[in-house]
């Protein structure tokens, strides 16, 4: 099988290597804005060939994968899926669903589109970034599937049991409101205290002396990059501005107890907040 993947950074190319280590596919044709990513993803070998065309790609390819920003992606979609046939399978990787699925509704090719999202990932961009294995034993969620065709849905489900990750199924919502919490929040922290730190240091001046393993994996996020992740944000901005609320209000509720000396309640907080050992083992 030949399949096209547009955006050749981390996610685009750690999927290719995967799947032509995997057997998924044989050929791959990256498609990017960026001439030099096409270059070095071809002298890494994470693609055989680069094109700049999307339309060109398609007309050999049965599998498109888009593995761009958001913004990016919303843009391009309405093209490729004028483009799709029933030869082809189309497949997003990006971090938020509602908006691209709602783009889609009511396409006459919509059944070729399979909404799709790797939880997987480092803070590092580009096609130097691409690592193999990047998606073993991670998980992959299919949203919507129920307006995905049968077999375009079954070529995404045979790639993912290939590269040995978890399967979840969700609808846009709720995909979308789970990710806020798990990932979105996350990232959004960690650049916030790298402002914070960045700040001190001015004033400090030898603050990251003093940094560890502990810091350096708390802001490790605030390396990625904003031209990601300032997309996500902005089209999960409802459940973001959510999550931040409870963050902030925790926060709030630490702040109040230091102010007040009340470590007998802090120690209990801590203790509650022990619990997500269950979760993440």
């Amino acid at each position: 099988m030949v399949a096209t993947i547009v955006g050749t950074g981390l996610i685009g190319g750690s999927l290719a290597i995967s799947m032509k280590e995997k057997g998924v596919v044989n050929w791959i044709i990256g498609v990017d804005q960026r001439e030099e990513n096409l270059q070095k993803a071809q002298e890494l070998k994470i693609i055989d060939e680069g094109v700049s065309s999307i339309k060109d790609a398609m007309q050999r390819s049965k599998l498109i994968i888009l593995a761009i920003p958001v913004d990016a992606l919303l843009q391009i979609l309405p093209s490729v899926m004028d483009n799709a046939g029933p030869e082809h399978v189309i497949m997003d990787v990006g971090s938020t669903k509602e908006k691209i699925l709602q783009l889609v509704a009511g396409h006459p090719n919509r059944g070729r589109f399979v909404a799709a999202h790797p939880m997987a990932g480092t803070e590092y961009s580009g096609p130097e970034a691409a690592i193999k294995n990047l998606f073993t034993q991670k998980t992959m969620v299919l949203c919507d599937v129920k307006n995905s065709d049968e077999d375009a849905l079954e070529v995404v489900e045979n790639m993912v049991d290939k590269l040995q990750m978890r399967l979840v199924y969700m609808n846009a919502v709720e995909h979308d409101l789970h990710t806020a919490y798990i990932s979105h929040i996350s990232h959004i922290t960690s650049f916030a205290l790298a402002l914070t730190v960045l700040e001190k240091e001015k004033e400090q001046g030898r603050i990251f002396e003093l940094a560890s393993g502990g810091f350096e994996s708390t802001v490790r996020l605030a390396k990625s990059s904003p031209d990601m992740w300032v997309p996500i944000f902005k089209h999960n901005r409802h459940n973001v501005l959510d999550v931040l609320d409870e963050h902030i209000n925790q926060l709030q509720q630490m702040k109040q107890l230091l102010e007040n000396e009340d470590y007998e309640t802090f120690y209990k907080l801590i203790q509650k907040s022990n619990k997500i050992r269950k979760i993440l083992k």
